[in-house]
Protein backbone atom coordinates (compact mmCIF):
# COMPACT_ATOMS: atom_id res chain seq x y z
CA UNK A 1 0.00 0.00 0.00
CA UNK A 2 1.42 3.36 -1.02
CA UNK A 3 1.26 6.08 1.64
CA UNK A 4 2.39 9.68 2.14
CA UNK A 5 5.85 8.53 3.18
CA UNK A 6 6.44 7.28 -0.34
CA UNK A 7 6.96 10.89 -1.48
CA UNK A 8 9.89 11.25 0.89
CA UNK A 9 11.24 7.94 -0.45
CA UNK A 10 11.05 9.33 -3.97
CA UNK A 11 12.95 12.45 -2.97
CA UNK A 12 15.67 10.44 -1.26
CA UNK A 13 16.04 8.16 -4.27
CA UNK A 14 16.45 11.14 -6.55
CA UNK A 15 18.96 12.98 -4.38
CA UNK A 16 20.97 9.78 -3.79
CA UNK A 17 21.33 9.19 -7.48
CA UNK A 18 19.09 6.14 -7.76
CA UNK A 19 19.16 4.42 -11.13
CA UNK A 20 16.47 5.11 -13.68
CA UNK A 21 15.34 1.46 -13.69
CA UNK A 22 14.73 1.58 -9.96
CA UNK A 23 12.82 4.80 -10.36
CA UNK A 24 10.73 3.16 -13.07
CA UNK A 25 9.83 0.40 -10.67
CA UNK A 26 8.71 2.99 -8.14
CA UNK A 27 6.45 4.54 -10.77
CA UNK A 28 4.64 1.22 -11.23
CA UNK A 29 4.39 0.86 -7.48
CA UNK A 30 2.63 4.22 -7.57
CA UNK A 31 0.20 2.96 -10.21
CA UNK A 32 -0.36 -0.15 -8.13
CA UNK A 33 -1.22 2.06 -5.16
CA UNK A 34 -3.90 3.81 -7.22
CA UNK A 35 -5.30 0.43 -8.25
CA UNK A 36 -5.44 -0.79 -4.64
CA UNK A 37 -7.27 2.37 -3.64
CA UNK A 38 -9.70 1.84 -6.47
CA UNK A 39 -10.44 -1.71 -5.37
CA UNK A 40 -11.28 -0.44 -1.91
CA UNK A 41 -13.84 1.91 -3.44
CA UNK A 42 -12.18 5.10 -2.25
CA UNK A 43 -10.89 6.26 -5.63
CA UNK A 44 -8.53 8.64 -3.84
CA UNK A 45 -5.15 9.32 -5.34
CA UNK A 46 -3.75 11.28 -2.42
CA UNK A 47 -0.84 8.82 -2.11
CA UNK A 48 0.19 9.43 -5.70
CA UNK A 49 -0.28 13.18 -5.27
CA UNK A 50 1.99 13.17 -2.22
CA UNK A 51 4.69 11.40 -4.18
CA UNK A 52 4.43 13.86 -7.01
CA UNK A 53 4.52 16.76 -4.56
CA UNK A 54 7.69 15.45 -2.95
CA UNK A 55 9.27 14.98 -6.36
CA UNK A 56 8.34 18.44 -7.58
CA UNK A 57 9.99 19.90 -4.52
CA UNK A 58 13.26 18.59 -5.94
CA UNK A 59 14.62 19.18 -9.39
CA UNK A 60 12.69 17.41 -12.18
CA UNK A 61 13.10 13.63 -11.96
CA UNK A 62 13.29 11.45 -15.07
CA UNK A 63 12.23 7.83 -15.21
CA UNK A 64 13.57 6.27 -18.35
CA UNK A 65 13.94 9.73 -19.82
CA UNK A 66 10.39 10.71 -18.75
CA UNK A 67 9.70 13.86 -16.77
CA UNK A 68 7.69 13.31 -13.61
CA UNK A 69 5.23 15.87 -14.81
CA UNK A 70 4.39 13.54 -17.67
CA UNK A 71 3.16 10.91 -15.22
CA UNK A 72 0.13 12.92 -14.20
CA UNK A 73 -1.76 12.15 -17.39
CA UNK A 74 -1.24 8.33 -17.28
CA UNK A 75 -2.23 8.23 -13.61
CA UNK A 76 -5.33 10.28 -14.35
CA UNK A 77 -6.20 7.98 -17.25
CA UNK A 78 -5.97 4.90 -15.06
CA UNK A 79 -8.03 6.47 -12.27
CA UNK A 80 -10.61 7.67 -14.79
CA UNK A 81 -10.88 4.26 -16.40
CA UNK A 82 -11.46 2.59 -13.05
CA UNK A 83 -14.08 5.20 -12.20
CA UNK A 84 -15.86 4.59 -15.49
CA UNK A 85 -15.78 0.86 -14.83
CA UNK A 86 -17.39 1.29 -11.43
CA UNK A 87 -20.03 3.65 -12.84
CA UNK A 88 -20.75 1.20 -15.66
CA UNK A 89 -21.15 -1.67 -13.22
CA UNK A 90 -23.24 0.16 -10.63
CA UNK A 91 -25.47 2.18 -12.95
CA UNK A 92 -25.45 0.78 -16.49
CA UNK A 93 -25.55 -2.92 -15.63
CA UNK A 94 -28.23 -2.25 -13.02
CA UNK A 95 -30.36 -0.42 -15.57
CA UNK A 96 -29.86 -3.18 -18.13
CA UNK A 97 -30.88 -5.77 -15.55
CA UNK A 98 -34.06 -3.85 -14.78
CA UNK A 99 -34.81 -3.43 -18.49
CA UNK A 100 -34.59 -7.16 -19.24
CA UNK A 101 -36.30 -8.25 -16.03
CA UNK A 102 -39.61 -8.78 -17.84
CA UNK A 103 -38.15 -10.52 -20.89
CA UNK A 104 -38.88 -14.17 -21.59
CA UNK A 105 -35.24 -15.16 -21.65
CA UNK A 106 -34.56 -16.87 -18.33
CA UNK A 107 -30.80 -16.47 -18.59
CA UNK A 108 -30.81 -12.67 -18.39
CA UNK A 109 -29.91 -12.58 -14.72
CA UNK A 110 -27.10 -15.05 -15.27
CA UNK A 111 -25.56 -12.89 -17.99
CA UNK A 112 -25.67 -9.78 -15.79
CA UNK A 113 -24.29 -11.70 -12.84
CA UNK A 114 -21.51 -13.25 -14.91
CA UNK A 115 -19.90 -9.92 -15.77
CA UNK A 116 -20.42 -8.46 -12.30
CA UNK A 117 -17.13 -7.33 -10.79
CA UNK A 118 -15.20 -8.02 -13.99
CA UNK A 119 -16.24 -4.98 -16.02
CA UNK A 120 -14.34 -2.68 -13.66
CA UNK A 121 -11.24 -4.79 -14.23
CA UNK A 122 -11.70 -4.57 -17.99
CA UNK A 123 -11.96 -0.78 -17.82
CA UNK A 124 -8.85 -0.73 -15.65
CA UNK A 125 -6.91 -2.89 -18.12
CA UNK A 126 -7.96 -0.61 -20.96
CA UNK A 127 -6.93 2.44 -18.94
CA UNK A 128 -3.50 1.03 -18.10
CA UNK A 129 -2.94 0.01 -21.72
CA UNK A 130 -3.84 3.48 -22.97
CA UNK A 131 -1.71 5.10 -20.26
CA UNK A 132 1.31 3.08 -21.33
CA UNK A 133 1.05 4.51 -24.84
CA UNK A 134 1.67 7.95 -23.31
CA UNK A 135 5.03 6.86 -21.90
CA UNK A 136 8.34 6.10 -23.55
CA UNK A 137 9.25 2.83 -21.90
CA UNK A 138 12.04 0.37 -22.41
CA UNK A 139 10.89 -2.11 -25.10
CA UNK A 140 11.45 -5.12 -22.87
CA UNK A 141 9.47 -3.54 -20.04
CA UNK A 142 6.69 -2.50 -22.41
CA UNK A 143 6.47 -6.04 -23.75
CA UNK A 144 6.33 -7.47 -20.23
CA UNK A 145 3.51 -5.12 -19.25
CA UNK A 146 1.60 -5.97 -22.42
CA UNK A 147 1.86 -9.65 -21.56
CA UNK A 148 0.65 -9.00 -18.00
CA UNK A 149 -2.38 -7.12 -19.28
CA UNK A 150 -3.11 -9.82 -21.84
CA UNK A 151 -2.97 -12.54 -19.19
CA UNK A 152 -5.29 -10.52 -16.94
CA UNK A 153 -7.73 -10.08 -19.82
CA UNK A 154 -7.75 -13.78 -20.69
CA UNK A 155 -8.18 -14.85 -17.06
CA UNK A 156 -11.05 -12.42 -16.53
CA UNK A 157 -12.70 -13.63 -19.73
CA UNK A 158 -12.40 -17.23 -18.52
CA UNK A 159 -14.02 -16.25 -15.22
CA UNK A 160 -16.98 -14.69 -17.02
CA UNK A 161 -17.31 -17.70 -19.31
CA UNK A 162 -17.30 -20.22 -16.43
CA UNK A 163 -19.98 -18.23 -14.61
CA UNK A 164 -22.09 -18.00 -17.74
CA UNK A 165 -21.79 -21.67 -18.70
CA UNK A 166 -22.43 -22.83 -15.13
CA UNK A 167 -25.57 -20.70 -14.86
CA UNK A 168 -26.95 -21.83 -18.21
CA UNK A 169 -26.29 -25.46 -17.31
CA UNK A 170 -28.25 -25.01 -14.09
CA UNK A 171 -31.18 -23.61 -16.06
CA UNK A 172 -30.99 -26.52 -18.48
CA UNK A 173 -30.85 -29.01 -15.60
CA UNK A 174 -33.95 -27.46 -14.00
CA UNK A 175 -35.90 -27.87 -17.25
CA UNK A 176 -34.72 -31.29 -18.37
CA UNK A 177 -35.14 -34.26 -16.07
CA UNK A 178 -32.12 -36.45 -15.64
CA UNK A 179 -29.42 -33.80 -15.95
CA UNK A 180 -27.06 -33.14 -13.06
CA UNK A 181 -25.88 -29.53 -13.09
CA UNK A 182 -22.91 -29.94 -10.74
CA UNK A 183 -21.05 -32.61 -12.73
CA UNK A 184 -21.61 -30.91 -16.09
CA UNK A 185 -20.69 -27.51 -14.64
CA UNK A 186 -17.46 -28.87 -13.17
CA UNK A 187 -16.50 -30.51 -16.46
CA UNK A 188 -17.24 -27.26 -18.31
CA UNK A 189 -15.10 -25.27 -15.85
CA UNK A 190 -12.20 -27.66 -16.29
CA UNK A 191 -12.45 -27.40 -20.07
CA UNK A 192 -12.60 -23.57 -19.98
CA UNK A 193 -9.64 -23.29 -17.60
CA UNK A 194 -7.59 -25.67 -19.77
CA UNK A 195 -8.40 -23.68 -22.91
CA UNK A 196 -7.54 -20.40 -21.15
CA UNK A 197 -4.19 -21.81 -20.01
CA UNK A 198 -3.34 -22.93 -23.54
CA UNK A 199 -4.32 -19.54 -24.97
CA UNK A 200 -2.13 -17.78 -22.41
CA UNK A 201 0.85 -19.98 -23.24
CA UNK A 202 0.33 -19.45 -26.94
CA UNK A 203 0.02 -15.68 -26.45
CA UNK A 204 3.26 -15.59 -24.47
CA UNK A 205 5.08 -17.33 -27.30
CA UNK A 206 5.33 -20.71 -25.61
CA UNK A 207 5.09 -23.63 -28.00
CA UNK A 208 2.17 -25.70 -26.76
CA UNK A 209 2.82 -28.76 -28.92
CA UNK A 210 5.63 -30.05 -26.65
CA UNK A 211 3.47 -29.17 -23.65
CA UNK A 212 0.59 -31.25 -24.99
CA UNK A 213 2.94 -34.15 -25.72
CA UNK A 214 4.31 -33.99 -22.18
CA UNK A 215 0.78 -33.83 -20.79
CA UNK A 216 -0.15 -36.89 -22.82
CA UNK A 217 2.71 -38.92 -21.38
CA UNK A 218 2.14 -37.56 -17.90
CA UNK A 219 -1.59 -38.15 -18.21
CA UNK A 220 -1.00 -41.88 -18.55
CA UNK A 221 0.89 -41.95 -15.27
CA UNK A 222 -1.79 -39.85 -13.60
CA UNK A 223 -4.53 -42.14 -14.93
CA UNK A 224 -2.78 -45.17 -13.42
CA UNK A 225 -2.42 -43.41 -10.09
CA UNK A 226 -6.03 -42.16 -10.03
CA UNK A 227 -7.88 -45.22 -11.28
CA UNK A 228 -10.59 -45.06 -8.62
CA UNK A 229 -11.15 -41.33 -9.09
CA UNK A 230 -11.36 -41.62 -12.87
CA UNK A 231 -13.63 -44.64 -12.53
CA UNK A 232 -16.04 -42.58 -10.43
CA UNK A 233 -15.83 -39.69 -12.89
CA UNK A 234 -16.65 -41.74 -15.98
CA UNK A 235 -19.29 -43.72 -14.09
CA UNK A 236 -20.98 -40.43 -13.21
CA UNK A 237 -20.93 -39.37 -16.85
CA UNK A 238 -22.44 -42.71 -17.90
CA UNK A 239 -25.13 -42.48 -15.23
CA UNK A 240 -26.20 -39.05 -16.49
CA UNK A 241 -25.95 -40.02 -20.15
CA UNK A 242 -28.02 -43.17 -19.63
CA UNK A 243 -30.76 -41.26 -17.73
CA UNK A 244 -31.62 -44.38 -15.77
CA UNK A 245 -30.76 -42.62 -12.54
CA UNK A 246 -31.77 -38.96 -12.42
CA UNK A 247 -31.64 -36.27 -9.73
CA UNK A 248 -35.00 -36.29 -7.98
CA UNK A 249 -35.69 -40.01 -8.55
CA UNK A 250 -36.59 -42.25 -5.63
CA UNK A 251 -34.31 -45.29 -5.75
CA UNK A 252 -33.57 -48.36 -3.70
CA UNK A 253 -30.06 -49.79 -3.51
CA UNK A 254 -29.30 -53.48 -3.25
CA UNK A 255 -27.69 -52.73 0.12
CA UNK A 256 -31.10 -51.70 1.47
CA UNK A 257 -30.93 -47.89 1.44
CA UNK A 258 -33.78 -46.00 -0.19
CA UNK A 259 -34.17 -42.32 -0.89
CA UNK A 260 -34.21 -39.45 -3.36
CA UNK A 261 -31.24 -38.82 -5.63
CA UNK A 262 -29.99 -35.33 -4.75
CA UNK A 263 -27.06 -34.96 -7.12
CA UNK A 264 -24.49 -36.82 -9.19
CA UNK A 265 -21.06 -35.24 -8.81
CA UNK A 266 -17.72 -36.15 -10.35
CA UNK A 267 -17.01 -38.56 -7.51
CA UNK A 268 -20.22 -39.78 -5.87
CA UNK A 269 -23.99 -39.85 -5.92
CA UNK A 270 -25.84 -38.29 -2.99
CA UNK A 271 -29.11 -39.89 -1.83
CA UNK A 272 -31.44 -38.38 0.78
CA UNK A 273 -33.38 -41.01 2.71
CA UNK A 274 -36.92 -40.58 4.05
CA UNK A 275 -35.34 -40.05 7.47
CA UNK A 276 -33.60 -36.95 6.02
CA UNK A 277 -30.17 -38.56 6.15
CA UNK A 278 -27.65 -38.30 3.34
CA UNK A 279 -26.17 -41.47 1.87
CA UNK A 280 -22.99 -40.92 -0.16
CA UNK A 281 -22.35 -43.68 -2.71
CA UNK A 282 -19.34 -43.73 -5.09
CA UNK A 283 -20.40 -43.54 -8.73
CA UNK A 284 -18.52 -46.73 -9.56
CA UNK A 285 -20.56 -48.61 -6.93
CA UNK A 286 -23.79 -47.20 -8.39
CA UNK A 287 -22.77 -48.34 -11.88
CA UNK A 288 -22.08 -51.88 -10.64
CA UNK A 289 -25.11 -52.25 -8.33
CA UNK A 290 -28.66 -53.45 -8.83
CA UNK A 291 -30.85 -50.41 -8.31
CA UNK A 292 -34.63 -50.13 -8.18
CA UNK A 293 -35.86 -46.82 -9.60
CA UNK A 294 -39.38 -46.19 -8.30
CA UNK A 295 -39.85 -43.24 -10.66
CA UNK A 296 -39.42 -45.16 -13.89
CA UNK A 297 -41.22 -45.72 -16.14
CA UNK A 298 -43.66 -43.55 -14.11
CA UNK A 299 -44.07 -42.28 -10.58
CA UNK A 300 -47.34 -44.07 -9.87
CA UNK A 301 -46.86 -47.47 -8.31
CA UNK A 302 -48.91 -50.28 -6.84
CA UNK A 303 -49.47 -50.65 -3.10
CA UNK A 304 -50.00 -54.28 -2.11
CA UNK A 305 -51.36 -55.10 1.36
CA UNK A 306 -51.54 -58.77 2.48
CA UNK A 307 -54.70 -59.73 4.46
CA UNK A 308 -56.04 -62.96 5.91
CA UNK A 309 -59.58 -63.95 7.04
CA UNK A 310 -61.06 -66.90 8.84
CA UNK A 311 -62.05 -70.07 6.99
CA UNK A 312 -65.60 -69.49 8.22
CA UNK A 313 -65.87 -66.18 6.36
CA UNK A 314 -68.00 -65.57 3.27
CA UNK A 315 -65.33 -64.75 0.73
CA UNK A 316 -67.66 -62.79 -1.55
CA UNK A 317 -68.76 -60.64 1.35
CA UNK A 318 -65.13 -60.21 2.36
CA UNK A 319 -64.26 -59.07 -1.17
CA UNK A 320 -67.11 -56.56 -1.35
CA UNK A 321 -66.33 -54.98 2.02
CA UNK A 322 -62.60 -54.82 1.30
CA UNK A 323 -63.18 -53.17 -2.11
CA UNK A 324 -65.41 -50.53 -0.50
CA UNK A 325 -62.71 -49.68 2.04
CA UNK A 326 -60.02 -49.58 -0.64
CA UNK A 327 -62.10 -47.22 -2.80
CA UNK A 328 -62.64 -44.97 0.19
CA UNK A 329 -58.89 -44.80 0.76
CA UNK A 330 -58.14 -44.13 -2.92
CA UNK A 331 -60.52 -41.19 -3.06
CA UNK A 332 -60.01 -39.69 0.39
CA UNK A 333 -56.34 -40.13 1.29
CA UNK A 334 -53.48 -37.97 -0.01
CA UNK A 335 -51.48 -39.83 -2.60
CA UNK A 336 -54.29 -42.15 -3.68
CA UNK A 337 -55.35 -42.49 -7.30
CA UNK A 338 -59.18 -42.09 -7.38
CA UNK A 339 -59.53 -43.36 -10.95
CA UNK A 340 -57.82 -46.64 -10.08
CA UNK A 341 -60.07 -49.63 -9.32
CA UNK A 342 -58.67 -51.60 -6.36
CA UNK A 343 -58.24 -55.35 -6.81
CA UNK A 344 -58.38 -58.39 -4.53
CA UNK A 345 -56.60 -61.64 -5.34
CA UNK A 346 -56.96 -64.68 -3.08
CA UNK A 347 -53.71 -66.57 -3.21
CA UNK A 348 -53.24 -69.02 -0.35
CA UNK A 349 -54.97 -71.43 2.02
CA UNK A 350 -52.86 -70.81 5.08
CA UNK A 351 -52.54 -72.75 8.30
CA UNK A 352 -55.13 -70.63 10.06
CA UNK A 353 -56.47 -68.20 7.42
CA UNK A 354 -57.38 -67.70 3.79
CA UNK A 355 -54.85 -65.20 2.49
CA UNK A 356 -55.31 -62.59 -0.20
CA UNK A 357 -53.69 -59.36 -1.42
CA UNK A 358 -55.34 -55.97 -1.78
CA UNK A 359 -53.87 -54.01 -4.68
CA UNK A 360 -54.17 -50.21 -4.61
CA UNK A 361 -52.21 -47.41 -6.27
CA UNK A 362 -50.31 -44.33 -5.13
CA UNK A 363 -48.99 -41.28 -6.97
CA UNK A 364 -45.73 -41.18 -5.03
CA UNK A 365 -43.63 -43.93 -3.50
CA UNK A 366 -43.21 -42.06 -0.21
CA UNK A 367 -47.00 -41.82 0.21
CA UNK A 368 -47.56 -45.57 0.13
CA UNK A 369 -47.00 -45.74 3.89
CA UNK A 370 -49.78 -43.24 4.52
CA UNK A 371 -52.14 -45.24 2.29
CA UNK A 372 -51.30 -48.53 4.02
CA UNK A 373 -51.72 -46.89 7.43
CA UNK A 374 -55.19 -45.52 6.72
CA UNK A 375 -56.33 -48.64 4.87
CA UNK A 376 -55.44 -50.97 7.74
CA UNK A 377 -57.27 -48.80 10.28
CA UNK A 378 -60.43 -48.53 8.18
CA UNK A 379 -60.38 -52.22 7.20
CA UNK A 380 -60.05 -53.40 10.79
CA UNK A 381 -62.98 -51.18 11.80
CA UNK A 382 -65.20 -52.43 8.97
CA UNK A 383 -64.34 -56.08 9.61
CA UNK A 384 -65.42 -55.69 13.24
CA UNK A 385 -68.68 -54.09 12.13
CA UNK A 386 -69.30 -56.88 9.58
CA UNK A 387 -68.26 -59.68 11.98
CA UNK A 388 -65.43 -60.75 9.70
CA UNK A 389 -62.75 -62.46 11.73
CA UNK A 390 -59.08 -61.82 11.19
CA UNK A 391 -57.54 -64.95 12.74
CA UNK A 392 -54.24 -65.16 14.52
CA UNK A 393 -51.88 -68.15 14.90
CA UNK A 394 -52.76 -70.88 17.43
CA UNK A 395 -50.11 -73.36 18.57
CA UNK A 396 -51.15 -76.59 20.33
CA UNK A 397 -48.54 -78.27 22.53
CA UNK A 398 -49.16 -81.86 23.78
CA UNK A 399 -47.11 -82.98 26.73
CA UNK A 400 -47.13 -86.66 27.86
CA UNK A 401 -45.81 -87.87 31.19
CA UNK A 402 -44.66 -91.52 31.36
CA UNK A 403 -44.29 -93.58 34.52
CA UNK A 404 -46.18 -95.88 36.90
CA UNK A 405 -48.75 -94.72 39.37
CA UNK A 406 -52.20 -95.43 40.64
CA UNK A 407 -53.62 -93.59 37.67
CA UNK A 408 -51.25 -95.17 35.12
CA UNK A 409 -50.29 -93.12 32.14
CA UNK A 410 -51.69 -89.62 32.32
CA UNK A 411 -51.89 -87.11 29.53
CA UNK A 412 -52.06 -83.41 29.68
CA UNK A 413 -53.31 -81.25 26.81
CA UNK A 414 -52.60 -77.57 26.83
CA UNK A 415 -53.44 -74.92 24.32
CA UNK A 416 -51.29 -71.91 24.11
CA UNK A 417 -52.39 -68.97 22.08
CA UNK A 418 -49.99 -66.39 21.00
Amino acid sequence: MVDHGSGILYGKLHTSGASSSLKARIFYVTVWGVWQKARQGGWEIHATASIFAALLAQQPLTISAIEVSELYAPAAIIAGALTLGLVFEVIVLKKVGEAVANSRFSGKEIIIRSVGGVTTLWFGIAGVRFALTRLSLDPNLATLLDHVLLVALIVSGAIVLTRLVGGLLRIHASRVEGVSSSLLANLARIAIVAMAALIILQSLGVQIAPVLAALGVGGLAVALALQDTLSNLFSGVLIIAGRQLRPGDFVGLDSGEEGYVVDVTWRNTTIRTLGNNMVIVPNSSIAQSNITNYYQPERQMSVIVPVGVSYASDLQHVEDVTIEVANEVMSGIEGGVPEFEPLIRFNNFGDFSIDFSVIMRTREVALQYKIMHEFMKLLHKRYREENIEIPYPVTTNIHTDGGGGSNGHAGRLAEQRR
